[in-house]
């Protein structure tokens, strides 16, 4: 049990890293997209690369901040009956959701994106936009980052669950993995 507990850890704790360096995307996308504002109609400049580059970095901010978002439960749930089964019910509704509906939706998002992204690296895309970005693959890459770190994500509840359903306690010696199992 606590390499299981020490496997959600390990996730929870990539996915916190990950979404919180995402969330300084948000800062920079409206300093920059003030500064595009700025520029354009005080200046009458324009840089079409700081525009797209505000644009992927608020994209970069849902994409990668997907699984820190589960890890704090923050997606849109509708709990008309969730909330009134018992804990256990719960983790074994959770167990199955994820496995039945996340994990399935997941893998055809990646395996469906995978000629997108993998033709763009082929030819090292860039903007179609003169001045534009370059590494539109690097870009279209996070699909696939998305898919990997909300499976995590969800591979991390699973454990959770289990441990829950085991009624597993962390010892002094686990207490990396004292992070509530509910």
């Amino acid at each position: 049990m606590y390499f299981i507990a020490r496997v959600a850890s390990l996730i929870d704790a990539l996915n916190e890293y990950v979404g919180r360096m995402a969330s300084w995307m948000t800062l920079g996308a409206v300093l920059l997209c003030f500064l595009v504002v700025v520029l354009r109609y005080a200046f009458s400049i324009g840089f079409p690369w700081m525009q797209e580059l505000y644009i992927w970095q608020h994209a970069c901010v849902f994409m990668l901040g997907a699984g820190y978002t589960m890890l704090h439960r923050g997606h849109v749930s509708v709990d008309i009956m969730y909330n009134r089964w018992s804990a256990r019910t719960q983790a074994w509704v959770d167990i199955i959701c994820v496995i039945v509906f996340m994990f399935p939706w997941l893998f055809v998002i990646a395996f469906t994106s995978s000629r997108f992204i993998l033709g763009s690296w082929s030819i090292l895309e860039a903007s179609p936009q003169a001045a534009g970005m370059p590494g539109v693959f690097l870009f279209k890459t996070t699909i696939w980052i998305f898919c990997a770190l909300l499976s995590l994500q969800g591979l991390s509840l699973i454990c959770r669950r289990i441990l829950f359903l085991n009624d597993w306690k962390p010892t002094e010696d686990s207490s990396s993995a004292q992070q509530d199992l509910v």
